[in-house]
């Protein structure tokens, strides 16, 4: 019999990425299964999933909006018309069982379902669980995690430890250093550094680097710099008169894996999704966890791999200070450079998309 499957959540590259992870992984399982995306209108997921080839019906929700409180005295309203949405998706599509990855939408379904008696599973991407999450996890079927200690927040007989869902192709960087350099136009033997701050990218980043250019040229370092798009326009008229040769600038990184070969030092947030790939391509790494989310818990994921020398942390209020000296001295040491790879290496969960589709596939029954 035809398996049925809701999967909801997005926002960010963060939970979208994992999310096609996961229905990949059930059409690879069982190609008879019908999977339905549901998100938040005016999002990432909205254009991703569909490029992706699966169908995604939208919620008009957002999350609570820090800089005006004008957009959150229409939360609730829009709380309310999500979750009865929500329930008619539900209604009509008749999931066998539904997938929460976080994000605006995955709140709703999940009430949704629950209310209608659909087993759900939870994919906590982050060290630290949110407010939603914590509260959906007392009814899930089964909650599936990246790290370890999560029992703080779920029932610890619910917990199953998989890691997160990554983008295969992004990982597979195995003999195209050579090919990488070429793609990025740099040289393959000098020193590089990879900076990305997500796909919407990370002012504090930018601005990092604005201000420590110099610097990396002296030092004879390349440098692949992924802006986000929020950015890209911004830093390329401050960087007009100082291209140069050792500097790529991109908005959007299309061939991650090509980024991971060809560097041998990242410097990024502390996502979820991109501390999971870091493991994978075992690169030694400097945090910068954004302050802008949920609970704080970039820091906390970094802290986790700091914790187990797997990275080096470098404070968002400090970053334009003494990021660029940190990395700087960093790619020139060797042994520290090897120390963190090996140690970031250990602590990949491989299949964790596999894993966790077969989950899914159980509860349906």
């Amino acid at each position: 019999m035809t398996k049925r499957v809701i999967i909801s959540g997005g926002g960010t590259g963060g939970h979208i990425f994992p999310a096609i992870a996961i229905a990949n992984a059930l059409k690879k399982i069982d190609p008879e299964t019908e999977i339905l995306f549901v998100g938040a209108n005016g999002r990432m997921e909205m254009e991703k999933v569909p490029a992706a080839g699966y169908k995604i019906i939208g919620l008009d929700i957002q999350g609570f909006q820090r800089g005006s409180l004008l957009k959150n005295l229409l939360l609730p309203f829009k709380l309310i018309r999500s979750v009865i949405k929500a329930t008619e998706i539900v209604k009509n599509f008749k999931p066998d069982v539904a997938v929460g990855v976080g994000g605006y939408a995955s709140g709703p379904l999940l009430y949704a379902a629950s209310q209608m008696k659909v087993p759900y599973l939870i994919q906590e991407q982050n060290s630290f669980a949110g407010i939603t999450n914590k509260w959906l996890g007392k009814k899930a079927s089964v909650i599936c995690v990246a790290f370890e200690g999560m029992d703080k927040f779920f029932p610890k007989e619910k917990i199953l430890v998989t890691g997160n869902p990554i983008r295969k192709e992004a990982i597979e960087i195995e003999n195209k250093r050579f090919a990488a350099s070429e793609f990025f136009g740099i040289s393959a033997i000098k020193k590089t550094i990879l900076l990305t701050g997500g796909s919407l990218g990370a002012g504090t980043l930018n601005k990092s680097i604005l201000a420590g250019l110099d610097k990396i040229i002296a030092a004879d370092v390349q440098l692949i710099w992924q802006t986000g798009k929020y950015y890209y326009q911004s830093v390329t008229e401050q960087l007009k008169g100082k291209e140069h040769p050792n500097i790529k600038v991109l908005e959007f990184l299309h061939r991650m894996d090509f980024a991971y070969a060809a560097c041998d030092l990242v410097i990024s947030r502390a996502g979820a999704g991109t501390i999971a790939e870091l493991c994978a391509v075992k690169k030694p790494a400097i945090l910068v966890p954004s302050p802008n989310v949920a609970e704080d818990h970039q820091t906390k994921n970094a802290l986790a791999l700091v914790e187990k020398d797997a990275a080096i942390l470098v404070g968002d209020d400090v970053a334009e200070l003494e990021l660029l000296d940190r990395a700087l001295q960093l790619i020139e040491n060797k042994n520290k450079c090897s120390e963190l790879a090996e140690n970031i290496g250990k602590l990949e969960l491989p299949d964790a998309d596999k894993i966790i589709a077969e989950e899914v596939l159980k509860l349906a029954k």
